[in-house]
């Protein structure tokens, strides 16, 4: 590699180290920089991944350091001015997801990467590893016939701690609850291997949870292809799993997994029709990669060097929020959103919406 791409980190929770971990597995690409509101957090994140400097804001590091890539890993209210500020700079965007509270919000950092001529990868990292690129191959290429009926479930648990911190559970500084922040994975992975989708209609419920938003959400959406898939979210299972199952006209597809999946979270069954040797060229790749943030960046980062725009695993960055932004709209409405019809004002704003309260009298 004869060129070094320098890299700064925005945020040092959770999620920044396996940005952190995954960069330094990346030939050509040093981590630089660190920003975060706390001195000791950014400290203490430094020292563990071996970068030299830190600062408290973005505006900070910006005014200091010479970047080309600026990850975002902070809360997603604050999503669409970062990445203003990092375009402006000259840098290129990887934001955590949801990229941002509000279809208008990523229309604007959209529209932000294009002024600069700079690229902006949004993390869906569920979308990486071989065995997702092989079963998209074998949808998109007719093998496995018409796309019918799909289940997309995302059962995660959070308890009550999870929301004592401040921005979570609301929607002004979360924009949405659990479809938002947790289902919108899965969403995305589907829409993924399935493609454009059509209409949405979605209902929100608070169960348990002492939130604004929603903790589980129920919802169908159907795609160009026909396909119609029953969609569900919440953070009340106390056995977390993330399901997909796509039925089509030759076979079965079902993923089964948790954060993340190899070969082994994914089942092919074909139908009685299908003979053997059909079914055997349907198997899934010997080398394998699994889902996650070194797939993901290793990817995003071979484009950058290559001065190509980001790989299709980063690229749409508003289609799994659109169909969010659908489901909750529906919710509001009591009847489905076409993706057409989220071209108007009304629905590229808040995604505030009505929520079905059904917890016992407290």
């Amino acid at each position: 590699m004869t060129r070094t791409l320098r890299a700064a980190i925005l945020g040092t929770g959770a999620v920044a180290h396996l940005h952190a971990e995954a960069l330094a597995r990346i030939d050509g690409v040093t981590a630089v920089a660190a920003a975060d509101p706390s001195a000791e957090r950014v400290r203490d994140f430094n020292a563990r991944h071996g970068i030299t400097a830190g600062y408290g804001t973005l505006e900070e590091l910006l005014a200091a350091e010479a970047v080309d890539v600026v990850h975002i890993c902070t809360p997603p209210a604050g999503h669409a001015e970062q990445a203003r500020a990092a375009f402006d700079a000259g840098a290129h965007v990887i934001a955590e997801k949801p990229p941002a509270l509000s279809l208008t919000e990523v229309d604007d950092m959209q529209s932000a990467a294009a002024a600069a001529n700079r690229q902006l990868a949004v993390v869906f990292q569920q979308r990486t590893g071989t065995a997702a690129a092989h079963i998209k191959k074998l949808l998109s290429s007719g093998e496995l016939g018409r796309p019918l009926t799909a289940v997309c479930h995302t059962h995660w648990y959070r308890g009550s701690g999870y929301y004592e911190v401040p921005w979570r559970g609301t929607w002004e500084s979360e924009g949405g609850g659990t479809t938002l922040s947790h289902g919108i994975h899965q969403i995305d992975l589907l829409s993924y291997l399935l493609g454009e989708w059509s209409s949405a209609s979605g209902q929100l419920f608070r169960l348990d949870r002492e939130v604004e938003t929603e903790d589980t959400s129920c919802g169908v959406v159907v795609f160009e292809s026909g396909a119609v898939a029953s969609v569900m979210s919440t953070v009340l299972a106390p056995r977390e799993s993330s399901l997909i199952r796509i039925d089509t006209e030759h076979a079965t597809i079902e993923l089964e997994h948790l954060y993340g999946h190899n070969h082994a979270s994914w089942k092919l069954t074909p139908a009685r029709h299908v003979d053997a040797g059909r079914v055997a060229s349907w198997a899934l790749p010997a080398s394998e990669v699994p889902s996650g943030h070194d797939a993901l960046l290793s990817e995003v980062y071979g484009s950058l060097f290559a001065g190509a725009d980001v790989p299709p695993v980063a690229a749409d960055p508003a289609r799994a929020i659109e169909i969010v932004a659908a489901l909750y709209a529906s919710a509001g409405r009591g009847a489905p959103v076409s993706r057409a019809e989220l071209a108007a004002s009304e629905f590229r704003g808040s995604m505030r919406a009505p929520v079905t309260d059904v917890r016992p009298a407290r």
